[in-house]
């Protein structure tokens, strides 16, 4: 096997609900280019989720397990439900020098950036993906739920403690329109790749 020019990029996208961060991913993996990496859950699935595509989903006992053996990249608890990143989504791709993106929460986020793992840090990077004004954020909001007034409310409120931490990023986007917002973040991919220390090599001087 011919070892990599360079390592897999670590691509971790954050961004508050209704961002439209899973759907930048999902179409930047498009063609095989890329792995979306697939979260594993405790949570039950939903109407419509298929198991390996939306999430892993595990048993608490499972997951759990897991977490002993060291087999996460990260891990968190959010209401009461297990989320985290299996090491075998990511690593063996990046080794490969496939890129991986992800969209993680803020949490999940820093909990990568301040990974130990040499190979983690030499391919993360990450990007913040928000919406241009408050007002279409409350709009996007309003739209993808049919929840109380108050849940709404508690959902911006969190949304805005989410935006609040942009500048831990290397990258932010403003959304625009979907295919704005899939051209500027393919443009950072492939100014990324062309990073000299990224590169393990040149073709040709060996």
């Amino acid at each position: 096997m011919i070892s990599p020019i360079h390592p897999g990029l670590l691509c971790i996208v954050s961004g508050p609900s209704g961002s439209g961060k899973t759907t930048l991913c999902r179409a930047a993996c498009e063609g095989g280019t890329a792995h979306y990496s697939v979260s594993a859950t405790t949570r039950a699935m939903r109407p419509g989720e298929v198991d390996g595509r939306d999430y892993h989903f595990l048993s608490e006992a499972d997951f759990l397990g897991r977490v002993e053996a060291g087999e996460f990249l990260e891990h968190a608890s959010v209401f009461g439900r297990h989320y985290g990143t299996l090491k075998s989504e990511v690593l063996p791709r990046l080794a490969r020098g496939q890129d991986v993106l992800m969209d993680l929460d803020v949490q999940g986020a820093a909990l990568v950036r301040q990974h130990a793992d040499e190979a983690v840090r030499r391919a993360h990077l990450d990007v913040f993906l928000v919406p241009p004004t408050l007002d279409e954020l409350r709009a996007r909001l309003a739209g993808r739920h049919t929840d109380a007034p108050e849940t709404q409310a508690r959902r911006l409120a969190a949304a805005l403690e989410e935006i609040a931490r942009w500048p831990e990023y290397e990258y932010t986007l403003l959304s625009d329109t979907r295919e704005a917002d899939l051209d500027r973040f393919r443009s950072i991919l492939a100014a990324e790749r062309l990073r000299s220390r990224r590169r393990l090599g040149l073709p040709g001087y060996a």
